[in-house]
Protein backbone atom coordinates (compact mmCIF):
# COMPACT_ATOMS: atom_id res chain seq x y z
CA UNK A 1 0.00 0.00 0.00
CA UNK A 2 2.80 2.37 0.76
CA UNK A 3 4.66 4.15 -1.98
CA UNK A 4 7.28 6.78 -1.70
CA UNK A 5 8.41 8.47 -4.85
CA UNK A 6 11.63 10.06 -3.82
CA UNK A 7 15.27 10.31 -4.65
CA UNK A 8 17.20 7.39 -3.11
CA UNK A 9 19.45 9.91 -1.35
CA UNK A 10 16.45 11.86 -0.06
CA UNK A 11 17.29 11.49 3.62
CA UNK A 12 20.42 13.59 3.09
CA UNK A 13 18.65 16.53 1.48
CA UNK A 14 16.99 19.44 3.25
CA UNK A 15 13.38 20.37 2.73
CA UNK A 16 13.00 23.83 1.17
CA UNK A 17 11.87 26.50 3.62
CA UNK A 18 8.98 27.41 1.31
CA UNK A 19 7.26 24.13 2.23
CA UNK A 20 5.41 23.49 5.47
CA UNK A 21 3.97 20.35 7.02
CA UNK A 22 0.66 20.31 8.87
CA UNK A 23 -2.54 18.32 9.34
CA UNK A 24 -4.71 17.68 6.31
CA UNK A 25 -8.14 19.28 6.05
CA UNK A 26 -11.19 17.99 4.16
CA UNK A 27 -10.48 20.57 1.45
CA UNK A 28 -7.16 18.76 0.81
CA UNK A 29 -8.83 15.44 -0.06
CA UNK A 30 -9.01 16.12 -3.80
CA UNK A 31 -5.34 17.11 -3.96
CA UNK A 32 -4.28 14.00 -2.03
CA UNK A 33 -6.32 11.84 -4.40
CA UNK A 34 -4.62 13.52 -7.40
CA UNK A 35 -1.13 13.06 -5.93
CA UNK A 36 -1.90 9.39 -5.24
CA UNK A 37 -3.30 8.95 -8.75
CA UNK A 38 -0.32 10.64 -10.37
CA UNK A 39 2.13 8.50 -8.38
CA UNK A 40 1.51 5.59 -10.72
CA UNK A 41 2.44 3.19 -7.90
CA UNK A 42 -0.05 3.66 -5.08
CA UNK A 43 -3.24 1.67 -4.88
CA UNK A 44 -5.68 4.44 -5.73
CA UNK A 45 -8.62 4.57 -3.35
CA UNK A 46 -11.88 6.36 -4.18
CA UNK A 47 -11.85 10.15 -4.03
CA UNK A 48 -14.45 9.81 -1.28
CA UNK A 49 -12.00 7.85 0.87
CA UNK A 50 -9.41 10.66 0.69
CA UNK A 51 -12.03 13.16 1.83
CA UNK A 52 -12.98 10.90 4.74
CA UNK A 53 -9.32 10.30 5.56
CA UNK A 54 -8.69 14.04 5.80
CA UNK A 55 -11.69 14.38 8.10
CA UNK A 56 -11.39 11.31 10.32
CA UNK A 57 -7.65 10.61 10.38
CA UNK A 58 -6.14 14.10 10.16
CA UNK A 59 -4.55 13.60 13.56
CA UNK A 60 -2.51 10.65 12.27
CA UNK A 61 -1.77 12.05 8.82
CA UNK A 62 0.29 14.93 7.46
CA UNK A 63 0.31 17.10 4.36
CA UNK A 64 3.13 19.18 2.90
CA UNK A 65 2.10 22.51 1.42
CA UNK A 66 3.92 24.83 -0.94
CA UNK A 67 4.19 28.58 -0.38
CA UNK A 68 0.64 29.04 -1.73
CA UNK A 69 -0.77 26.40 0.64
CA UNK A 70 -1.29 23.80 -2.10
CA UNK A 71 -0.67 20.18 -1.00
CA UNK A 72 2.44 18.73 -2.66
CA UNK A 73 2.86 15.58 -0.58
CA UNK A 74 1.21 13.56 2.11
CA UNK A 75 1.44 10.66 4.50
CA UNK A 76 -1.69 8.96 5.80
CA UNK A 77 -1.82 6.69 8.79
CA UNK A 78 -3.84 5.48 11.72
CA UNK A 79 -3.27 4.10 15.20
CA UNK A 80 -3.98 0.37 15.23
CA UNK A 81 -6.95 -0.32 17.51
CA UNK A 82 -5.47 -3.60 18.76
CA UNK A 83 -2.03 -2.00 19.27
CA UNK A 84 -2.53 1.62 20.38
CA UNK A 85 1.25 2.16 20.60
CA UNK A 86 1.54 1.46 16.84
CA UNK A 87 1.09 3.92 13.98
CA UNK A 88 0.34 2.19 10.69
CA UNK A 89 1.44 4.32 7.75
CA UNK A 90 -1.00 3.71 4.92
CA UNK A 91 0.27 5.84 2.03
CA UNK A 92 3.15 8.22 1.34
CA UNK A 93 3.31 10.23 -1.86
CA UNK A 94 5.03 13.36 -3.14
CA UNK A 95 4.05 15.33 -6.22
CA UNK A 96 6.46 14.75 -9.09
CA UNK A 97 7.68 18.36 -9.12
CA UNK A 98 8.73 18.12 -5.48
CA UNK A 99 10.51 14.78 -5.36
CA UNK A 100 14.16 14.48 -4.45
CA UNK A 101 14.07 17.19 -1.77
CA UNK A 102 13.69 15.06 1.34
CA UNK A 103 9.98 15.72 1.58
CA UNK A 104 8.81 12.11 2.13
CA UNK A 105 11.33 11.68 4.97
CA UNK A 106 10.36 15.05 6.49
CA UNK A 107 6.67 14.13 6.32
CA UNK A 108 7.28 10.79 8.01
CA UNK A 109 9.52 12.28 10.71
CA UNK A 110 7.11 15.16 11.35
CA UNK A 111 4.06 12.92 11.55
CA UNK A 112 5.59 10.40 13.92
CA UNK A 113 6.97 13.12 16.19
CA UNK A 114 3.54 14.77 16.36
CA UNK A 115 1.70 11.51 17.06
CA UNK A 116 4.25 10.56 19.74
CA UNK A 117 3.66 13.91 21.50
CA UNK A 118 -0.06 13.20 21.63
CA UNK A 119 0.03 9.54 22.74
CA UNK A 120 2.54 6.81 23.61
CA UNK A 121 4.00 5.34 20.43
CA UNK A 122 6.76 2.76 20.17
CA UNK A 123 6.24 1.25 16.71
CA UNK A 124 5.63 2.30 13.12
CA UNK A 125 4.26 -0.23 10.67
CA UNK A 126 3.74 -0.06 6.94
CA UNK A 127 3.34 -2.49 4.08
CA UNK A 128 5.46 -2.41 0.97
CA UNK A 129 5.16 -4.45 -2.20
CA UNK A 130 8.36 -6.24 -3.25
CA UNK A 131 10.40 -4.13 -5.65
CA UNK A 132 9.17 -0.76 -4.36
CA UNK A 133 12.72 0.42 -3.75
CA UNK A 134 11.78 4.01 -2.89
CA UNK A 135 9.50 2.89 -0.05
CA UNK A 136 12.01 0.33 1.17
CA UNK A 137 14.69 3.03 1.35
CA UNK A 138 12.35 5.57 2.97
CA UNK A 139 11.37 3.25 5.81
CA UNK A 140 14.76 1.63 6.39
CA UNK A 141 16.38 5.09 6.51
CA UNK A 142 13.66 6.18 8.96
CA UNK A 143 14.58 3.22 11.19
CA UNK A 144 18.29 4.15 10.97
CA UNK A 145 17.63 7.79 11.86
CA UNK A 146 15.64 6.69 14.89
CA UNK A 147 17.96 3.87 15.99
CA UNK A 148 15.23 1.27 15.59
CA UNK A 149 15.12 -2.27 14.23
CA UNK A 150 13.11 -3.32 11.18
CA UNK A 151 11.26 -6.63 11.11
CA UNK A 152 9.75 -7.85 7.85
CA UNK A 153 7.12 -10.50 7.17
CA UNK A 154 4.55 -11.07 4.46
CA UNK A 155 1.26 -9.72 5.76
CA UNK A 156 -0.94 -10.52 2.75
CA UNK A 157 -0.06 -13.05 0.05
CA UNK A 158 -0.85 -12.17 -3.57
CA UNK A 159 -3.56 -14.85 -3.65
CA UNK A 160 -5.47 -13.21 -0.81
CA UNK A 161 -6.43 -10.22 -2.94
CA UNK A 162 -9.80 -10.81 -4.61
CA UNK A 163 -8.90 -9.06 -7.86
CA UNK A 164 -5.95 -11.42 -8.40
CA UNK A 165 -3.68 -8.69 -9.73
CA UNK A 166 -1.94 -7.56 -6.57
CA UNK A 167 1.60 -8.28 -5.42
CA UNK A 168 2.10 -9.48 -1.85
CA UNK A 169 2.27 -6.84 0.88
CA UNK A 170 5.29 -7.11 3.17
CA UNK A 171 4.78 -5.73 6.67
CA UNK A 172 7.65 -3.57 7.93
CA UNK A 173 7.56 -3.19 11.72
CA UNK A 174 9.95 -0.46 12.97
CA UNK A 175 10.74 -0.20 16.64
CA UNK A 176 11.15 0.19 19.42
CA UNK A 177 11.04 3.95 18.98
CA UNK A 178 11.82 6.46 21.69
CA UNK A 179 10.66 10.04 21.32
Amino acid sequence: MTAAHADPQEEFLEMPESLRIDRPEVADGAALWRIAKDSGTLDLNSSYSYLLWCRDFAGTSAVARDAQGVPVGFVTGYVRPARPDTLLVWQVAVDGDHRGRGLAAALLDGLTARVAQEQPMTTVETTITPGNTASERLFTSYARRHGADVEREVLFQAGQFPDGSHDPEVLYRIGPLAF
